[in-house]
């Protein structure tokens, strides 16, 4: 069983066309900017749905499935999804065997996320910052997984939708992710920049460490004509 933080439809944010939205609870991040802080424990807590088992899931999305319409399906984010890997890959095969389209947004940190992939038909992840310092700094964790995942990843060929959480003073660094994304295959990859926002700050019973994390249309644009210059799709959704 997994712990559900809370599920529902939205349409392209989380995936191509209509899509049935399931987030996990816990995350083994600790992102200073993060916008659902209730969902970093692995504990259920008084705000979550519940739980829910694959067979639920696989049964709910077949009862939906006239609902996915263009190209949709059923998204897995969280908290961290990955975290729940061995429901999650029953989840994800059952999803395929019925037909059902899949993603996942993760932080890439799965060891075992290539055993995931055969049944992820949109793959997302979070890159946070390619500097392992800088990273735990502002995450409290290590990305040596992440970055050799999505190093595989881009190199294998298949497509991957990097997202970058854009926040003034952690992360307007251009040339350290260019130079991170030129060892590497990005000719099915894209990148896509989610500039800052404070929509979880009120949710924070922690102190919020983020000031003055908007980020400019300049920066904005900085980091885009880098990628952009270095051949790199970029998408928005």
């Amino acid at each position: 069983m997994m712990i559900l933080l809370h599920k529902g439809f939205n349409y392209s944010q989380d995936g191509p066309g209509n899509r049935l939205v399931y987030h996990l609870q816990g995350c083994n991040f600790r992102c200073k900017w993060c916008s659902n802080p209730e969902s970093m424990t692995a504990a259920l807590t008084d705000k979550d749905v519940g739980t829910v088992s694959p067979a639920e899931i696989i049964e709910e999305a077949v009862s939906c499935r006239m609902m996915f319409f263009d190209g949709g399906g059923v998204t897995f984010t969280g908290g961290e999804p990955t975290l729940w890997h061995t429901e999650l890959l029953e989840a994800l095969r059952g999803l395929k065997q019925n037909g059902i389209g899949t993603a996942i947004e993760t932080n890439g940190s799965d060891a075992r996320l290539h055993e995931l992939l055969p049944y992820v038909d949109t793959l997302m992840i979070d890159l946070k910052h390619p500097s392992r310092e800088e990273h735990i700094r502002w995450t409290g964790a290590d990305n040596r997984t992440t970055l050799e995942n999505i190093g595989t990843i881009l190199d294998s060929g298949r497509q991957i939708l990097i997202r970058i959480p854009l926040i003034h003073g952690v992360n307007v660094c251009p040339d350290t992710y260019c130079a991170f994304f030129a060892g590497h295959n990005m000719r099915n990859a894209a990148i896509e920049i989610l500039p800052y926002h404070e929509y979880g700050k009120g949710k924070w019973t922690l102190p919020y460490e983020i000031e003055n994390g908007y980020v400019t249309q300049q920066e904005i644009d900085c980091m885009r004509d880098a990628f952009r210059s270095s051949g790199y799709r970029m998408i928005s959704t």
